[in-house]
C-alpha cells in the first residue's frame, strides 16, 4: 500500500601520503614574511629555554635519521634493510631516553618559583608550532614530548598553567589531524573552535622533504656515527636454536608484542586479540617489571601486575632482555644480566612464563645463543616487521604487514605493545587476514601452532569493520505529482544521509542524496548503475541504501506478489512500467562487487523473493570478513502503510532507525551494529508503537556476511547547550524501551520475512573488552539516558564509567551535570571538581562549575569558574551566559 499522506603504502610512500597534498615545494609555500623565530633565535632571545630547544632538537635529529635510513628501503639490499633497520630501531630507543630526560627537564622547570617559566614554556611551544624550519613531518617527532607536557602541566591550576594545558592540548589535536588525514588535501588552517594557538598544517611533498634532510645528512654518516652491525650469520631457516616462523604451514602466522609491558596499550591489544580470539606472545623488557639486587633477591614493580595477568589469560610472555641492550656487543656477565636477571624477574611473576627470549633489534651473537641454550630458552625472531616503531601512521602499518604477509604467506609478525599507533592497526591488519582465510598460531609449551577456541569464548563473534570504501544512496521523496504527497520523508532522507556522513564518517563525497523532483526512475537508476554497479565498487566496500517514500505491491499472473519502489514521476496506473520493481534492486545488488550492502526501505509492500534472514547466528559471524552481505530491512507489508508521524519531523520507523543508529542497535554492547542487529531492534520496536510489521531478509546471492557500522565513541561534555529530546519523541522511546524490557534479552527476535513467514533472529554474545572501552560504553550509554531525560538511570551509567576509568574526565563531567540537573548542586559542584582536577583546561567544565556554585552560594567560586572559563574561551558558546552570571555576582 502507499505510505500514508499527512593502496599500497610503505613507510616513505605512507609518510609522504602524510605530507602530500598536491603542493608546490617548500619555498612556494613559504610566507613572504617569517615572523616565528627559529630555534637558535628563540634559545637567543630566551636563554632559560635553550637547554630544552637542544633536547628538541636532538629528539628531531634522531627522528630525522630513521627517515633518512628507510625512505628508500626499496632499494636497498636485503643486508642493508636489515642494518638500517636495526640502527633504526637503536635510534628510536635512544629517542625514548631522550624523551625521558626532557621530561626532567620540564619537571625542573615547573618545580621552580621563577614567573617566567611559563614563558619559557610558551617559547618553546613557539618553536614547535611556528618555526620556520621546522616541516609537518618534523613536528611529529614532538608528539610524545607534548603529550609528556600536558600531563604535567594539567597539575597546576593556575591560569597560566591552565592556558598553556589548553594551547599543548590544541597542538595535540593537530597532530592527531595530520595522521587523520594524511591523505586528504587540505586546504584551510585546521581551527574549528577558537584558539589561543596551534600548528598550523601544511602539506609538503615528500621529495622535497626527503632533499631537504639529505642536505645535513646521509645514510652513511649516520651508520658510522651509529657504527654498523653486521647481522649474525645463520641459516634463515628456523632451527632448534631459533625460529624466524619461515617453516610454518602455509597461511599461518604468530602475533608477536615486543617492548612492553605498557600501562594502557598492552590491555587495548589484548582486548582485541579477545575480540577475535586469536593468541599472541608478548616478549617484556626486564626493567619495566623490576628489578634484581646483587643478592638477587626480586622487587617487582607495579607493571608487574599485568605481566601476571597476560599469563593467567593464557598469553605466552617472553624475555627481550633487560633494558633493551645491543646484545650483540654485550659478552660476558653483562651479557647474563641481560637475559638471566629479566627470567628471574618473569619466573618472579608468574612460574608459567614461556622459555621464549627474542634479542633486542635482532642483534645477537654466538656467546648470546649459546647462553640461551644454557638457560633453556629459544631465540624467537620474526621475518615480517611492522615497522610500527618507526611508522607514525596506522594506514600504513596495515598496508606494509599486508603486503610482506602476502610476499612470505606465512610467518612472525612483530609489533610493539608500547605505540597507540599499533593498537589502532591491529584490527584492520586482522580484519583482512582473517578474510583472506589465514590462521593464527600460538606457543603451545613446545613450539608454535594453530590455537584451539579458548574456553568459554565465542570464536565466531568476529565481524569486520575493515572496508575500505563506504557508499550510500538516500532518497526522499514528498512532491510527488501523481501519488498523494508526503510530509516526512524527504527530511527522513536528509537525516540518515547527515548520520553517515557525520557519525558514521562516510566521505560526503560517496553519499547521493536524491530528493523529490531529483528522485526520478532515471536518476535513481543512474545513481546504481553509474556509481556503484560492476567495479566501481571495491570488493571490501560497503553500500548503504535508504528510501523514504511510497511503495507499491503488484500481483503477478503466476500469483506471486512483487514489490516496487515508488520515483517521484511514477504514475499510479503505470507503476508497473514506470516504477523500480524488487527485481530491478535484486540485479543491481548483484551487479555490485562491494562486498556487503544494506537496503533500508521506509516504504510498504511485498514480494521480494528473499530469503530467510534468521538465524544470523553467531556461526556466520566469524567468517564476516570473507562472506558478501546483501541485506534489506523494509518498514511493512504489502496491506500496510508508513505511520509518517514520529517525533522531529520524522516517520515512526525511521525515528526508531535513528534512534538504532544512534547506539540502541548495539545490542550486544561489542562497539558494532550488525544489519541483524539493526532488524532486531527495529522491527519489533516499530510493531509495539504502530500498525506496521517491518520485514527483514537477505536477498539472492548473499552469503551469510553482515553490514557492519561501528559505533563511534561520543565526546560530549554535558553542559546548558546539550539537547534533549522533546516530549514526544521521550514518549515513544519509552514505550520501544518498555517493549524491549518485556522480551527475554538473551532470546532469538522474531521478525516477519517478506515471503510472508518468520524468521529468528540470534544476537551473538559480544567478545571481551577492555576496561577503557567498557567505560566509554556505559559513558555513552549515560549521554543516551540524559536526552530522555531518565537522569537516575544516566547517573548510574556515568558511575560505572568512571568505577572502570576513575581518570575519565568526560565521564566526571557528565556525572556532575546529571546531578546539576537534578537541582542537587553540591553533589554537582563535587564531580565538576574532580573533572578538572583530571582535565584542568576542560573549558565547559569550569562553566559548568560556576552554575553548580551560583546555586550553591558560593559566589568566590562561581566568580572564579566564570573567569577561568572565559579566559579558555572568550568567544566561546557560554560567554555571555559566563559574563551575565559575573555581573549578578
Amino acid at each position: 500500500m502507499p505510505r500514508a499522506p499527512s593502496f599500497r603504502l610503505f613507510l616513505p610512500s605512507l609518510l609522504l601520503t602524510l605530507l602530500v597534498a598536491g603542493c608546490g615545494d617548500k619555498d612556494a609555500q613559504a610566507p613572504a614574511a617569517v615572523t616565528q623565530p627559529s630555534a637558535q633565535a628563540a634559545a637567543a632571545a630566551d636563554p632559560a629555554a635553550a637547554p630544552l630547544l637542544g633536547a628538541l632538537q636532538k629528539q628531531l635529529d634522531g627522528y630525522r635519521r630513521i627517515i633518512v635510513l628507510l625512505a628508500d628501503e626499496e632499494q636497498q639490499s636485503a643486508a642493508d634493510r636489515t642494518t638500517s633497520t636495526r640502527i633504526g630501531q637503536q635510534l628510536f630507543h635512544d629517542g625514548l631516553e631522550q624523551r625521558g630526560a626532557i621530561a626532567t627537564q620540564f619537571d625542573t622547570l615547573l618545580r621552580g618559583t621563577s614567573p617566567q617559566r611559563f614563558a619559557t614554556l610558551g617559547t618553546v611551544l613557539d618553536y614547535i608550532e611556528s618555526a620556520p624550519e621546522l616541516f609537518d613531518a618534523d613536528r611529529l617527532a614532538f608528539r610524545e614530548v607534548l603529550r609528556d607536557l600536558h600531563e604535567r602541566i594539567g597539575a597546576d591550576s593556575s591560569l597560566p598553567a591552565v592556558k598553556l594545558h589548553q594551547r599543548i592540548g590544541e597542538d595535540l589535536e593537530a597532530l592527531d589531524e595530520i595522521e587523520r588525514n594524511y591523505n586528504q588535501e587540505l586546504t584551510r588552517i585546521f581551527s574549528r573552535f577558537e584558539r589561543t594557538r596551534a600548528i598550523e598544517l601544511k602539506r609538503e611533498k615528500w621529495d622535497d622533504y626527503i632533499a631537504h634532510l639529505h642536505k645535513d645528512y646521509s645514510r652513511e654518516a649516520i651508520l658510522r656515527d651509529y657504527g654498523v652491525i653486521e647481522p649474525y650469520p645463520m641459516s634463515m631457516k628456523d632451527s632448534d636454536r631459533e625460529i624466524f616462523g619461515r617453516d610454518l604451514p602455509p597461511k599461518t602466522v604468530v602475533l608477536t608484542f615486543d617492548d612492553g609491558p605498557h600501562k594502557a596499550y598492552t590491555d587495548e591489544v589484548v582486548a582485541i586479540l579477545k575480540r577475535y580470539d586469536v593468541p599472541g606472545v608478548f616478549f617484556e623488557v626486564g626493567r619495566n617489571l623490576g628489578k634484581v639486587d646483587t643478592d638477587g633477591k626480586v622487587s617487582l614493580g607495579p607493571m608487574a601486575k599485568i605481566s601476571r595477568n597476560l599469563m593467567e589469560e593464557g598469553y605466552a610472555v617472553g624475555n627481550h632482555s633487560l633494558t633493551h641492550a645491543q646484545l650483540s656487543r654485550t659478552t660476558g656477565d653483562a651479557l647474563r644480566q641481560q637475559v638471566l636477571d629479566t627470567d628471574t624477574l618473569l619466573k618472579d611473576v608468574d612460574s608459567k612464563r614461556a622459555p621464549l627470549f627474542r634479542f633486542p633489534y635482532g642483534a645477537r651473537n654466538a656467546e648470546g645463543l649459546q647462553l640461551l641454550n644454557e638457560a633453556g630458552l629459544k631465540s624467537i625472531m620474526w621475518n615480517i616487521d611492522s615497522m610500527d616503531w618507526a611508522d607514525p601512521v596506522p594506514e600504513s602499518i596495515v598496508q606494509r604487514v599486508l603486503d610482506q604477509v602476502n610476499k612470505e604467506q606465512r610467518g612472525i609478525i612483530l609489533f610493539h605493545d608500547i605505540h597507540d599507533r599499533a593498537v589502532k592497526a591491529l584490527p584492520q591488519i586482522l580484519d583482512r587476514l582473517i578474510a583472506d582465510g589465514y590462521q593464527f598460531a600460538g606457543w603451545n609449551g613446545r613450539d608454535f601452532s594453530v590455537a584451539r577456541p579458548r574456553k568459554g569464548s565465542d570464536r565466531d563473534a568476529t565481524v569486520t569493520t575493515g572496508y575500505e570504501k563506504s557508499w550510500a544512496i538516500v532518497v526522499g521523496i514528498d512532491n510527488y505529482a501523481k501519488w498523494p504527497k508526503l510530509e516526512y520523508a524527504s527530511h527522513d532522507a536528509q537525516a540518515v544521509a547527515d548520520t553517515l556522513t557525520g557519525r558514521f564518517g562516510f566521505p560526503s563525497s560517496q553519499v547521493i542524496v536524491l530528493k523529490n523532483e531529483q528522485a526520478t526512475r532515471n536518476n535513481i537508476l543512474a545513481a546504481f548503475h553509474d556509481r556503484l554497479s560492476d567495479d566501481r565498487t571495491g570488493r571490501n566496500d560497503r553500500v548503504f541504501v535508504f528510501f523514504a517514500g511510497h511503495g507499491a505491491t503488484r500481483q503477478l499472473a503466476s500469483g506471486r506478489d512483487l514489490g516496487y519502489i515508488i520515483p517521484v514521476d511514477s504514475d499510479p496506473k503505470e507503476f508497473a512500467t514506470d516504477a523500480i520493481a524488487m527485481t530491478d534492486i535484486q540485479n543491481i545488488a548483484e551487479s555490485m562487487q562491494a562486498k556487503h550492502v544494506m537496503f533500508v526501505m521506509d516504504a510498504c509492500y511485498s514480494g521480494l523473493g528473499l530469503t530467510r534472514g534468521g538465524p544470523s547466528s553467531s556461526s556466520f559471524l566469524r567468517e564476516n570478513a570473507r562472506r558478501s552481505a546483501r541485506q534489506m530491512l523494509t518498514a511493512g507489508g504489502a496491506d500496510q502503510q508508513v505511520a509518517d508521524a514520529g517525533p522531529n519531523g520524522h516517520s515512526v520507523f525511521t525515528w526508531v532507525l535513528l534512534q538504532a543508529l544512534a547506539g540502541k542497535g548495539d545490542l550486544n554492547g561489542d562497539g558494532l551494529i550488525t544489519g541483524t542487529e539493526l532488524a532486531a531492534y527495529v522491527a519489533p520496536a516499530v510493531s509495539a508503537v504502530s500498525q506496521q510489521t517491518p520485514a527483514f531478509g537477505s536477498l539472492p546471492g548473499s552469503q551469510g556476511g553482515e553490514f557492519v557500522f561501528q559505533v563511534p565513541d561520543s565526546q560530549e561534555y554535558l553542559n546548558a547547550d546539550t539537547r534533549q529530546l522533546t516530549a514526544d519523541a521521550i514518549a515513544l522511546n519509552n514505550k520501544v524501551d518498555a517493549a524491549q524490557d518485556a522480551k527475554n534479552s538473551e532470546a532469538p527476535v522474531t521478525v516477519a520475512d517478506l515471503q510472508g513467514g518468520k524468521a529468528k533472529l540470534v544476537v551473538p554474545t559480544a567478545g571481551p573488552a577492555s576496561d577503557r572501552q567498557r567505560s566509554q560504553q556505559a559513558n555513552d550509554r549515560g549521554l543516551q539516558l540524559y536526552r530522555e531525560k531518565r537522569y537516575d538511570e544516566a547517573a548510574v551509567q556515568f558511575a560505572e564509567a568512571l568505577k572502570l576509568r576513575p581518570d575519565f574526565a568526560q565521564g566526571a563531567n557528565n556525572l556532575g551535570f546529571v546531578y546539576y540537573r537534578q537541582q542537587r548542586y553540591a553533589e554537582a559542584a563535587r564531580w565538576l571538581e574532580n573533572t578538572l582536577k583530571i582535565d584542568p583546561s576542560r573549558a565547559v567544565a569550569h562553566l559548568n562549575l560556576g552554575d553548580a556554585y551560583f546555586h550553591v552560594g558560593d559566589k568566590a567560586k562561581a566568580k572564579q569558574a566564570y573567569t577561568t572559563y572565559l579566559a579558555l574561551q572568550p568567544q566561546g558558546s557560554g560567554a555571555a551566559q559566563a559574563r551575565a552570571q559575573l555581573e549578578k555576582l
